[in-house]
């Protein structure tokens, strides 16, 4: 170790900053490791999602039934079969119904329990897990737990049990259409899987909001509570009410599980979208060509509902522009 001499006194030599020497190989390729990370899901991606989707939209146009290669091109026929078929229209106005029941009642649910669960001082975390804890529960499950339990017509099941203790009569609920008693059974299973997700969003979106705002508006003498929540909470959760309702719509198109489970596909009464291309498709008929040509006029429908939805509740502008 060489030395120097200051003032007669021997110091050791200062050690030379050592050089970082860069990276070879795969390590040091930021190209490869993006490829190298998304590249799985990419192709997974591709295979699962983008493919089936392209070779749906080209079964629309052929004769297909029977087979997924078909050769007989009949142009727009397969559309013509969906939108006269009186069994489509009549589905959309279950969705109608439908989404007019689950998605206020969804929206306004989810928001009062972020409410309630954000301002708790303890056992937030708790709270936050045993409302979100649905959302991982299957639909077809918590659809046979709501129909041969819960819901049953018989009257051990859980709800004609507690109205006879009230001295009410059993109630067939999801097997008579007059009084229309399934919807209070889909609407409450859809509401009990579906509310602590949204809940999670709006949660996030209520932790978001500078507390400057609410200590401005009480100097300024507004009252806590629906005076507060109105001119100040609720303009800030535009953004998330706007993406929870989009959703919202979305996931009511794309009904199936409960109704399929709870009610079933003899029903006519309650058939969704998906059910009817679900017969057409895997039915007996096996017209995949009409099936995907109905999944087209669904999935444009859903598309057309989401780009009006987001034009009228400004989605995606931004702050100076509103």
């Amino acid at each position: 170790m060489s030395t120097t001499t200051t003032r007669g006194v021997a110091q050791p030599a200062p050690a030379k900053a050592s050089q970082a020497r860069p990276r070879r190989g795969l390590r040091g390729n930021p190209t490869v490791n993006f490829w190298l990370f998304t590249g799985p899901f990419l192709i997974g991606l591709a295979v699962f999602v983008f493919v089936p989707i392209v070779w749906s939209v080209w079964l629309s146009f052929f004769d297909a039934r029977y087979t997924v290669t078909p050769s007989h091109f009949i142009g727009f026929d397969n559309y013509k079969q969906i939108l006269t078929n009186s069994d489509f229209p009549d589905s959309l106005v279950t969705f109608s119904v439908f989404a007019a029941f689950i998605v206020p009642t969804t929206w306004a649910l989810s928001l009062g329990l972020a409410l309630l669960v954000n301002r708790l001082r303890f056992m937030r975390a708790f709270f936050r897990s045993v409302f979100f804890l649905p959302t991982a529960v299957s639909y077809v499950a918590a659809a046979l737990i709501w129909k041969m339990s819960i819901f049953s017509g018989v009257r051990f099941g859980l709800a004609n049990t507690v109205i006879g203790w009230f001295g009410v009569d059993n109630i067939a609920w999801v097997s008579n259409p007059t009084p229309p008693w399934y919807w209070l059974v889909i609407v409450s299973l859809r509401l009990w899987i579906q509310s602590g997700f949204y809940m999670i969003l709006f949660l996030a979106a209520l932790q978001n909001i500078p507390a400057e705002l609410y200590e401005a508006a009480a100097i300024d003498g507004a009252k806590p509570g629906w005076q507060t929540f109105r001119h100040i909470t609720l303009p800030q959760l535009r953004a998330t009410s706007t993406a929870v309702i989009l959703l919202l719509l979305i996931a009511a198109y794309q009904a199936f599980d409960e109704f399929f489970n709870i009610i079933g596909q003899k029903a006519t009464w309650a058939q969704t979208p998906l059910m009817i291309l679900y017969k057409s498709a895997l039915g007996t008929s096996q017209d995949y060509g009409a099936g995907s040509a109905g999944a087209v006029i669904l999935s444009l429908l859903i598309c057309l509902v989401t780009l009006v939805q987001g034009k009228f509740m400004g989605f995606g502008r931004g702050e100076e522009s509103k």
